[in-house]
């Protein structure tokens, strides 16, 4: 069985509901989920978005045929994915809960709720690309097939709604715990790392594996030495570290993430940013919320740039600076990639 997105333009009139019914089943299809994504034109037709599965042995072209037969225009059909059946409204309110949580998390959950990816604007276009322009905020997303209208509406009320709770008097994040919504429902708190934190962030650097370690510490030894642990702890246990963000569990029990700030003495105004997040809530948006909130830290410090470094093969260091809203620029120095973000430049 495999998932395929329909959309079709359904005509304001009796029975054409049931006639699309008719027709996918005659072809052999399911309907799994069907909602409108489109206003009404002129004539009360409005554009129906279904998550069709077929069968193996079904042609999507027969589909597709089935439905035009019935006098039913297809105007889209791409493959979908299972993560797609959760409910638009669900989806909607989680991501504004996570927006509210996290005002800084609004592009993500802009693209999430489009089922688009961020476009970075100095890559060549690929696909549909839309601007979407919310108080100071602008971003670009893209994806195969076109946006409707009242998908740009519900995205621009999105932004509308991180515009509004970013020009609320700003907490300092260095001393906040907080709580965080990831894009797949789950819950973190991140707040600042602690002395007392040690076993926790020694049970997660545990945890994962070597590929995560060398991603994080260019070396994937299993164990922490006592002087390296406590400066992944932060200020409060090293003096030479400027702050450390820690994500726990719901109720606190388990260290899942850590984002580190220290000094880069090589570059006057900068600071070297790191991030460790267990391989189990990797993909779920955490890294990208704590390397936002380095950047936030060190914006409050004064600091201009956060610096870098990866192994060659390894861009996620660059994919977390670019989805947390930053622009890095890299060189190669010897078998060691070092990456520059400047941060934006405070407005007032």
């Amino acid at each position: 069985m495999a998932l395929w997105r329909m959309h079709v333009e359904l005509a304001d009139q009796p029975g054409r509901l049931g006639g699309l019914a008719t027709a996918v089943g005659g072809a052999g299809c399911n309907i799994l989920s069907l909602h409108v994504v489109g206003e009404p034109a002129d004539d009360g037709s409005v554009t129906d978005e279904l998550i069709v599965q077929v069968p193996d042995h079904v042609e999507p072209a027969g589909l597709v045929d089935a439905v035009e037969a019935a006098a039913i225009p297809c105007t889209l059909l791409v493959r979908a994915d299972a993560t797609e059946l959760s409910d638009p409204a669900t989806t909607a309110l989680a991501l504004a809960r996570m927006v509210a949580a996290d005002p800084g998390s609004a592009p993500s959950a802009v693209a999430t709720m489009l089922r688009a990816r961020l476009v970075d604007p100095a890559a060549p276009p690929s696909g549909h690309v839309h601007t979407l322009r919310g108080g100071t905020q602008q971003i670009q997303v893209g994806r195969p097939w076109p946006f409707t209208a009242t998908e740009l509406s519900r995205a621009a009320a999105l932004l509308e709604l991180a515009t509004q709770l970013a020009m609320r008097a700003p907490v300092r994040s260095t001393g906040v715990d907080r709580g965080l919504l990831l894009r797949d429902g789950s819950e973190v708190r991140l707040r600042a790392a602690e002395p007392a934190d040690g076993p926790l962030v020694a049970a997660l650097h545990a945890r994962c594996s070597p590929a995560s370690r060398r991603s994080r510490y260019l070396d994937p030894a299993p164990r922490l030495q006592p002087e390296e642990l406590a400066a992944l702890l932060g200020p409060s246990a090293s003096p030479t570290a400027l702050h450390a963000a820690l994500a726990v569990t719901a109720d606190g029990g388990s260290a899942v993430g850590i984002a580190n700030l220290d000094p880069e003495p090589d570059v006057p105004g900068a600071a070297r940013a790191a991030v460790l997040v267990e391989d189990g809530w990797q993909g779920r948006g955490l890294g990208t919320a704590l390397l936002r909130r380095l950047a936030e830290v060190a914006a409050e410090l004064g600091l201009a740039e956060l610096v870098g470094c990866a192994r060659p093969d390894d861009v996620g260091i660059t994919r977390l600076l670019r989805r947390a809203g930053l622009r890095p620029a890299a060189e190669i120095l010897g078998t060691e990639v070092r990456l520059r973000a400047p941060l934006p430049t405070p407005v007032g």
